[in-house]
């Protein structure tokens, strides 16, 4: 019986790995805001995208922001402004809330 008992041990300890990254769950966005539209861009009817590299804390918040492609260099800040408006469902781990990296595309549509 011991055997058996110490077999069970040891085939726990070498799924708990797997398992723990099969329960990660991604972050989701619960509140988001809409950036504010560079004046030039809007008259001249300028669309753009910015992609920003974040982290998503512990806490649902967007932290070291860092914008890594964008159409239009006027779309930058206040994609990045934006973003740090925004509140999200952390990500989690088994469970428990964990701090997460994140690319997030801002889309600048111009009206027609």
């Amino acid at each position: 019986m011991k055997a058996l008992t110490t077999y069970s041990l040891l085939a726990c300890l070498l799924v708990a790995p797997r398992l723990a990254a099969e329960t990660k769950e991604p972050p989701v966005p619960v509140r988001t805001f809409a950036p504010d539209y560079p004046p030039d861009m809007l008259r001249g009817k300028v669309s753009g995208i910015v992609t920003v590299k974040c982290t998503i804390d512990e806490h649902g918040n967007v932290t070291d922001a860092e914008v890594v492609k964008f159409s239009q260099a006027a779309f930058e800040q206040p994609a990045i402004e934006a973003l740090h408006k925004w509140k999200f469902k952390p990500a989690k781990l088994d469970g428990v809330a964990v701090s997460t990296k994140a690319v997030i595309p801002v889309q600048f549509v111009a009206p027609d």
